[in-house]
């Protein structure tokens, strides 16, 4: 089949389109013919094997898994003996192990059925993205203020949607090309980074893939506020942003504002209360681009650039 294939880390260049043999099903796994997978900041982490701590479970020399990619929207084509929940034919979205190729396996428990009102590209935009933004955005109440930081890409954008479903008064901080999207998703006000500070008090901010310091953030906070702290990038080639959450975890006991590094792990729970809010027609999916999968590496480099609003997929099927 074909497949994306990574043999070392390193830039976007080193992601290659390769021939590699169809996996294996286990007893307990699920084969997918890949239709659409997304683009995320976790294939760049693992592509690039940063931070370096990382790799003690990406691969310590090279990535374990030769051919990268989570989000995953395809067709079951094949079933282990264990599983009962799928069958073939099904069509489903969850993630997945080596999504950027034309066959991927998966385990059942990361995977539901598609959303009926999405295509498969739509829907391979949902998984880790949506999956990450329901567990920031957490339980709203209506008249809160949120403040989404990086509101105009893939979490952000489900993040602003879920917010104000819930109710909140949502401020979205972006680029000013992003501005346009993260209104039309619902914000009802917009800080264009390249141009303003941050300014107000907000009861939660997600803050998506920052650099800014604690006590800046906490500062915009009230007094019982929530900080959601979502990936991170700076902190050097070590640690990265994990320096960053793991001080607020420390700090979160001896303080009355909760600070949560948010690590979601995809479920089929959450992945089928996502289905209900998109077939409602409560939130949608925010495709920025699409992709060959010969031009996975353009996507991934597109995306550490942030030069794309809203999730960007790359179509295989």
């Amino acid at each position: 089949m074909k497949a994306i294939v990574q043999d070392e880390y390193g830039p976007p260049h080193t992601l290659s389109l390769g021939e590699v043999p169809i996996p294996a099903p286990g007893a307990g796994d699920v084969l997918i013919r890949v239709h659409a997978a997304g683009v995320d900041y976790g294939v760049w982490h693992v592509m690039t094997g940063l931070p370096l701590v990382g790799r003690l479970g990406f691969g310590l020399r090279r990535p374990r898994n030769r051919v990268p990619g989570m989000d995953v929207a395809g067709v079951v084509e094949s079933v282990g003996a264990d599983v009962t929940a799928f069958r073939p034919g099904d069509e489903v979205y969850g993630q997945a192990t080596g999504a950027y190729a034309q066959f991927a396996l998966a385990r059942p428990g990361k995977l539901a059925r598609k959303p009926a009102n999405l295509s498969f590209t739509e829907a391979a935009a949902v998984p880790v993205s949506g999956v990450t933004a329901l567990r920031a955005v957490g339980q709203v109440t209506a008249g809160e203020k949120v403040l989404v930081i990086g509101a105009g890409g893939g979490v952000g954008s489900f993040a602003t949607q879920l917010a104000v479903a819930g109710g909140a008064h949502v401020t979205a901080v972006c680029s000013t090309a992003k501005a346009g999207l993260v209104r039309s998703l619902g914000a009802q006000a917009v800080i264009d980074y390249t141009r303003e500070p941050l300014t107000g008090t907000y009861d939660l901010i997600i803050d998506i893939a920052g650099i800014r310091p604690l006590p800046l953030l906490r500062g915009l906070l009230t007094e019982r506020g929530r900080l959601a702290i979502v990936g991170g990038e700076g902190g050097g080639r070590w640690f990265g942003g994990i320096s960053r959450l793991l001080a607020a975890r420390l700090i979160t006991p001896f303080t009355r504002q909760r600070l949560d590094a948010q690590i979601a792990l995809t479920r089929t729970a959450d992945l089928d209360a996502l289905r209900d809010l998109i077939e409602a027609g409560t939130v949608r999916p925010a495709v920025g681009r699409t992709y060959s999968l010969a031009e996975a590496s353009a996507a991934v480099g597109d995306l550490a650039a942030g030069n794309a609003p809203g999730k960007l997929v790359i179509t295989v099927g």
